[in-house]
């Protein structure tokens, strides 16, 4: 059975740390032997412009090629021929819905399932779940679904905020906010904190997803309290399947 590889990051940048600097390391070994990989840009307005910034990246940290996916037929035409890819943050409602506009969602996911290398940052990692209904994100647009790349079995809410004790905002917590999807579906959501991770590795019922930097990670279900879980974790292990 192939090898699944994903590094699903919540953040892109860290506060004080450079572009991906936080996860330099993590980055390094998902794309060790990789020489070109392809980035989707479609969650910014500024696609090539967003590309730039990703392409003079990858070259000088990693010596990795990047291409951009464009809209269309040439996307998917690159999606099926690179080593790797990227899918960066921005808007999760819009990256979905260009993303289905380009039919792109299944051969992605074909791709990663065939042992592909993806690496996702916010609103890239958010597709990886089996929904979009966990983003932080605005609906600015509308996907013809919130049905997503399910390479995951659990949702994710990337850059999980904790309320803050003497905070007198008496509006909905992120944590609210989840309870309320609780209220009607059942999938585990797994509230990522900024500079956190997950490696995910593995195929089928063997899948793990390792919790990746200096933060706990927030497990939450349907009908149970949520839990802190420490870096070094298999949130599969802890409901997250």
């Amino acid at each position: 059975m192939t090898t699944v590889r994903l590094l699903l990051l919540s953040n892109s940048t860290t506060f004080g740390a450079t572009y991906l600097g936080h996860a330099r390391e993590p980055i390094g070994d998902l794309f060790g032997k990789v020489k070109r990989i392809a980035f989707v840009p479609y969650a910014l307005a500024d696609q090539i412009g967003y590309h730039a910034k990703v392409r003079d990246h990858f070259q000088s940290a990693f010596g990795i090629d990047v291409q951009r996916v464009e809209e269309g037929a040439g996307g998917r035409t690159l999606v099926e021929s690179t080593d790797g890819i990227f899918v960066g943050g921005g808007n999760t409602f819009r990256l979905l819905d260009r993303l289905q506009r380009s039919s792109l969602v299944e051969p992605i996911r074909a791709r990663v399932l065939e042992g592909m290398p993806y690496l996702g940052s916010s609103a890239g990692t958010g597709i990886a779940a089996p929904t979009i209904m966990t983003t932080n994100d605005m609906p600015i647009v509308r996907p013809a679904t919130f049905q997503s790349l399910a390479l995951v079995p659990f949702q994710v809410n990337c850059h999980y905020l904790d309320p803050e004790p003497v905070s007198r905002h008496m509006g909905e917590t992120r944590e609210t906010r989840i309870r309320e999807f609780h209220e009607e579906n059942d999938t585990p959501v797994v509230g990522l904190r900024e500079g956190s991770w997950l490696e995910v590795e593995g195929a089928g019922g063997s899948q793990t997803a390792r919790l990746g930097g200096p933060h706990q990670a927030r497990i939450f279900e349907r009908g149970r309290a949520p839990r802190e879980v420490p870096p070094g974790t298999d949130v599969n292990a802890q409901g997250g399947r």
